[in-house]
Order: C-alpha cells, then sequence, then structure tokens
C-alpha cells in the first residue's frame, strides 16, 4: 500500500474495504475487481472471505473470485450463492486464472479453473508474460507462445464444461535486459497487447488486457507516461476487460489510493474517446459556423450552438488543476499527488453503502464467520 499520508505501507483490510468504496464511486469503472491490495492484519488462509465480503456488501459492481486455492474458489461459488439466492447455471463473477509461463499449469491455477468452469463462472485465461524472461524476446515469438497457452486453457476448461464461459487474456510487460526488472509502457508491449486482440477476436473470444500499468514508485511522472501509454494501447487493441485499470505502482507490488484517482479519472479520457465522433446536424454545427463571422474579436462563446453544448462538449477531470497560476499558488501549489489525496478524502467521506437485503448480508456474515472458525490462522 502507499498513500500520501501513511507512506508504503503494509495494506489492511480497511485499505482493501476504501478502495472497493473508490471503486464503488468511480463513475468510469464498471467493476469492483478482485484483490485490490493485499489484507495483512488478517491470516493468509482467511483474508479471501473478507475481502469477497467487502465486495459483495460494499458495491453492487460485478466482483472477481479468489483464485489463491481450489478451496477458496468454492468458497467464492458458495457466497455467490448466497448473494444471488443460488446460480441455477448463471454467470455471476469472473477469476483470473494465470498460466505460469512458458507452457506450465501450476496446480493452484488449474485446481481454481476446474471450480469455476464446473459452476459456470467465467474464467479469464491469461498468460502471465514478462517478455524476455516468460517469453522471447521477439514479439512475434511471444505472440506464438501466448495463443497456445490460451488455447490449452480454453480447450480444458471445455473438457470440465462444455460452453464454460472464458475470456481471452494477456498480460504483457517486457523485461529490462540490464537488471532483468519488468518494464512497461514500451512499445514491444503495445505492440503484443494489438496482437493478442486480433488473436482473439480470430476465435471469438471476449479480450482482457492493458490497465494502468507501470514501474514507478510514486504517481508520478513516470507512473503518467508508463500508465497512459499502456491504457491506450490496451484501448486501441480493442480490449473487452481491462483489468488493473487504476491504482498500479511498482509493477503491481504496491497499490496507491493517488493513483487509484488519477487512473480511474483518465479512463473518463478513454471513455469519451471510445464514444467516436458524432455526425448528426447538431453534431455538424453548421448554425454556429454560419452565425460567428470571421474578423476580429470573434469567437463562440456566446453561440446558440456553445450554449446549448457546453455542458457536455468537453470532458473534465475531477482531479486535475486547469487554474491560472496565480490561482494555483495562493492555493498551496498543489501537485498531481496531494489534488488526488484531497479527492480520496471527499470520496470516502461521502460514501454511502448501497442497498442490500439485511437478511442476504447476515447469511454471508454468518457464513464467513462459519467458515473461519473451522480452520486455523495460517500466515504462510
Amino acid at each position: 500500500m502507499r498513500d500520501l499520508e501513511g507512506g508504503r505501507r503494509y495494506g489492511t483490510i480497511e485499505d482493501f474495504r476504501n478502495f472497493v468504496r473508490l471503486a464503488y464511486m468511480s463513475k468510469h469503472l464498471h467493476h469492483s475487481g478482485g484483490r485490490l491490495c493485499e489484507p495483512t492484519d488478517i491470516a493468509v488462509n482467511k483474508r479471501h472471505f473478507d475481502m469477497l465480503l467487502a465486495h459483495m456488501t460494499l458495491s453492487d459492481k460485478p466482483f472477481m473470485g479468489d483464485v489463491t486455492a481450489p478451496s477458496r474458489a468454492q468458497d467464492s461459488v458458495e457466497m455467490a450463492e448466497i448473494l444471488f439466492g443460488g446460480l441455477n447455471e448463471r454467470t455471476v463473477m469472473t477469476s483470473l486464472i494465470n498460466i505460469n509461463s512458458p507452457l506450465t499449469f501450476d496446480a493452484t491455477m488449474i485446481g481454481a479453473l476446474e471450480i469455476y468452469a464446473h459452476s459456470n463462472q467465467a474464467t479469464i485465461l491469461s498468460p502471465f508474460i514478462v517478455g524476455g524472461a516468460m517469453s522471447p524476446v521477439s514479439v512475434a515469438g511471444t505472440l506464438a507462445q501466448v495463443l497456445a497457452e490460451v488455447l490449452a486453457a480454453v480447450a480444458y476448461s471445455q473438457l470440465i464444461q462444455p460452453g464454460a464461459p472464458v475470456i481471452f487474456g494477456a498480460f504483457v510487460t517486457s523485461t529490462d535486459m540490464g537488471s532483468g526488472a519488468p518494464t512497461f509502457g514500451t512499445p514491444e508491449a503495445a505492440q503484443i497487447t494489438y496482437g493478442a486482440g486480433q488473436l482473439a477476436r480470430r476465435l471469438g473470444l471476449p479480450y482482457r488486457s492493458g490497465g494502468s500499468f507501470c514501474g514507478a514508485k510514486l504517481p508520478d511522472a513516470q507512473a503518467g507516461y508508463e500508465t497512459a501509454n499502456s491504457l491506450n494501447s490496451a484501448l486501441l487493441s480493442g480490449v473487452n476487460f481491462m483489468l488493473h485499470a487504476a491504482g498500479w505502482l511498482e509493477g503491481g507490488l504496491v497499490s496507491s489510493f493517488e493513483k487509484f484517482v488519477l487512473d480511474a479519472d483518465q479512463l473518463g479520457v478513454l471513455a469519451k474517446f471510445a464514444q467516436g465522433v458524432p455526425m448528426d446536424e447538431e453534431a455538424q454545427a453548421m448554425d454556429a459556423i454560419r452565425d460567428v463571422r470571421g474578423g476580429e474579436g470573434a469567437n463562440y462563446f456566446g453561440a446558440a450552438h456553445t450554449y446549448r453544448n457546453f455542458e457536455a462538449a468537453f470532458w473534465r477531470s475531477d482531479v486535475l488543476d486547469y487554474k491560472t497560476y496565480e490561482t494555483w499558488s495562493e492555493e498551496g501549489a498543489r501537485d498531481a499527488q496531494v489534488l488526488a489525496a484531497d479527492r480520496v478524502r471527499h470520496l470516502l467521506a461521502s460514501y454511502e453503502a448501497p442497498a442490500l437485503d439485511p437478511g442476504i448480508k447476515g447469511a454471508l456474515e454468518d457464513y464467513v464467520a462459519r467458515r473461519k472458525s473451522e480452520m486455523p490462522d495460517a500466515f504462510t
């Protein structure tokens, strides 16, 4: 975890709950996510209960099931059955099944896949690619490996449950060949993201890739450049599900509240861009062009067309500062991280939980209490 107030530290369940609240309140995030940070104040073998409970009670957005053990995947299914009043073959959640590249499924992931496929829950079948370490250094070679791994995973899921819903996944980074560290926002990663999107469409499968990937230690200029490169290439590659879309620092080792709201804000840019260019009569603005004549002092501020459309004409940031230098300086010369911290405080202070049937909430809490009581704490 990292935030402006506490610095870099171990995450807690309250940090996790606050991430769920922030995601719930973001108009540009459509999904509550999965493991938003690691709540280290709860035993390893029990923390998935509290994380799922947070997703189910603090938000009404879709969420991901746990995959850190087959038994925890089963707990996710059973809690979803309580929340939705039985599944009856309905698909209500997804989960991330990483292939341990190169060309390997470990027992944890394959076991979780079996649970979810058997219960008809969606799985993102995603090679974990760090180019040069877990795949060849070439784009074409990496894409060949990605395709082979995804096809093997899809085939296995269909052997378990014909028709089990799957998503073609591709988590892609490259490697700093001097240090071995993963790098983000690189042109090679973008090319692989584009190529994997073409492969997914050829197979007729939904596509997961991209996110707010960066290797920066702070939500600084490096984070901004790398994240923008990652987000834009993912959008243009045609992703249907963009996981890790907000909050990443240090290659995913750290979740940041400030980076989360900065990224969530920028997702609004992608959403507006993806809408395309309207070409109806109002969008063509011929009346405005006719009304505003050229010459000294001519402008569109007073045009009737401007008055009709100015409120929704351009995307507006909820975080960034566009004031004059003098106003910005008088208000404390706040940088993006400080502005984002203020936004976090505002959102959490105004949070209101969505409505949930008290009987369902009680049943979920009873399930969590009972299952926790059946096992001793384990911290490994």
